[in-house]
């Protein structure tokens, strides 16, 4: 059961860049010495607290916007951990300098990379790229196609919509063969049968989408992946909102404001992007929104996040594992970014000291 901890990076009210970045380091090393398996940093663009308070950006105001730089000075501060990329956004990447760069972490980071990769749901990364986003499922697949090409070939060429090479050699090859374990993040109805007939591991999470909805994508990701004759059932990381507290008061209370605050400006997010996105997918992204503008905290807590003294959150990790199948849990410690930090820090220490044992 692999256990990871989410650095999202985020903003705190009031504090500026130094002291968000110093916040991000000090949570991996924490996480470290509490002996979580990894550390994973999330990938976010223009998502300033002036823009994530207009409904645009996502749901938390972060710096995550070059993760790889991050991932490679945490390769220096850490030397335990996998460190996580969860998840870089393919279709805003250049592939073959994106190999190049991935494949120096890995030898940086001693072999220690695991790298996510998914399309974003938020639409504002894509218009300050001046990409469209109606290209993103395309530029994903071409982009996988060239870094895997990248990574295990003398040299490649390659002819496709968006990029097209001649000729090119990477150096260096990752340390890790043939590549970094990749993982696909998975969100809509429409990615799981495609990641399971590829026979790819997942992300999936709850945020946008509750247990039930992530019940049903699973079937559907594990039918695809029995019809193409994989083996085994699929390899799933569930990402989700935990937060351990020393009473059952202080779990309930302590992160309640800024976790409400969080899935308000989720809500906003997924309808703006939904008027941006594909016909199928804004429908999607529009019903997302809606639903989750009318949930409350204690919905939440039922349905989206693992709250509690660390006997309830381990035996609700633990129910989640075997009713969805899961291989690993990635922990968001602090959902909305204002969770005071000693706080923050007391939680991923109750973590790492009394659920992660119970889970192994």
């Amino acid at each position: 059961m692999h256990l990871g901890l989410m650095l999202e990076c985020e903003y705190r009210p009031d504090t500026g860049d130094a002291q968000a970045f110093s916040e991000a380091f000090s949570l991996a090393e924490h996480a470290e010495r509490t002996g979580m398996d990894a550390v994973w940093l999330a990938e976010r663009h223009f998502s300033s607290p002036e823009r994530i308070a207009l409904g645009t950006g996502g749901g938390v105001p972060s710096f995550a916007s070059a993760p790889l730089i991050l991932a490679s000075a945490l390769a220096k501060t850490t030397q335990r951990v996998r460190i996580g990329i969860a998840v870089s956004v393919l279709p805003l990447s250049h592939p073959v300098r994106l190999a190049e760069e991935v494949a120096t972490l890995d030898h940086v980071s001693g072999g220690r990379l695991d790298f996510g990769i998914g399309r974003s749901g938020f639409a504002t990364s894509y218009a300050g790229y001046g990409i469209d986003y109606g290209e993103s499922r395309g530029r994903f697949n071409e982009c996988l196609d060239i870094l895997r090409l990248a990574w295990t070939q003398d040299s490649f060429s390659y002819e496709g919509e968006y990029f097209n090479y001649t000729d090119v050699s990477l150096v260096p090859k990752p340390l890790q063969r043939p590549y970094p374990p990749l993982r696909i993040a998975a969100t809509t109805n429409d990615t799981f049968p495609v990641v399971g007939e590829m026979g790819m591991p997942i992300f999936i999470g709850l945020r946008g989408t509750d247990l039930d909805d992530n019940k049903r994508h699973l079937a559907i990701y594990r039918d695809a992946w029995h019809a193409a004759g994989h083996k085994g059932d699929g390899d799933v990381y569930l990402r989700i909102p935990v937060y351990v507290g020393d009473t059952a008061e202080a779990a309930y209370n302590d992160p309640l404001a800024s976790t409400m605050q969080s899935y308000q400006r989720l809500a906003a997010s997924y309808a703006n992007s939904a008027e941006v996105s594909g016909a199928t997918t804004s429908e999607e992204r529009a019903a997302r929104g809606v639903s989750l503008s009318h949930t409350g905290y204690d919905a939440l807590l039922k349905n989206r996040l693992a709250y509690g003294t660390p006997e309830v959150v381990a035996r609700r990790l633990a129910d989640l594992r075997d009713d969805l199948g899961l291989t690993g849990f990635v922990v968001e410690p602090n959902v909305g970014g204002a969770i005071p930090r000693d706080k923050v820090l007391r939680s991923v220490q109750l973590f790492g000291e009394q659920v992660a044992p119970a889970l192994r």
